[in-house]
């Protein structure tokens, strides 16, 4: 297998194995071992944030509200609005799971001034908060993303948008 592929198949055994590393599997028996090696083994994958992340296809119902979810918990000052950020990004439909873009295809990261209203609500919203080396998911509803006119041909009308996003540079 090529290292290219060996380090994604990592970093998504990773994200699926956070729930047990991270205790939120409820199904889980009482007094069960959960080994420090596993949760330290899934948060050293989770770290290297210059691979592009796999989104697997959503499930379930699409939320109402904005729903942030930090995979990895940069350092420094948290961003906030005035803050020119730099992130990388994949974006997929919750519908399909279909990727409509990614800054990692491009190989340039993107460069926006937070709260400015230059990017839709949900990343406005959805990217406060995070520091420098940051990894987050945002799920953002239609009325904080493209709305009833969707973003033709890639994202449809009403559409509810997942975004994992990875936070490089606060200026």
């Amino acid at each position: 297998m090529d290292p290219g592929r060996l380090r994604i198949s990592l970093v998504v055994l990773a994200l699926a194995l956070m729930p047990l590393a991270c205790g939120e599997d409820d199904e889980a028996p009482q007094g069960s071992d959960r080994t420090e090696t596993s949760a330290s083994a899934a948060a050293e994958a989770l770290e290297n944030t210059s691979l592009k992340p796999e989104i697997p296809k959503p499930a379930g119902s699409p939320p109402r509200n904005l729903e942030t979810e930090d995979i990895v918990r940069g350092k420094g000052p948290p961003a906030k609005p005035g803050d020119n950020v730099v992130v990388q990004y994949v974006g997929v439909n919750f519908s399909t799971g279909e990727e409509f873009d990614a800054s990692w295809t491009t190989g340039q990261p993107y460069s926006f001034p937070l709260g400015g209203g230059q990017v839709i609500e949900g990343w406005d919203k959805g990217i406060v908060g995070m520091r420098k080396g940051g990894r987050r998911k945002l799920t953002i509803p239609p009325r904080m993303g493209y709305g009833a006119g969707g973003s033709p041909p890639a994202i449809g009308p009403n559409e509810t948008l997942v975004f994992v996003v990875d936070l490089v540079a606060i200026r």
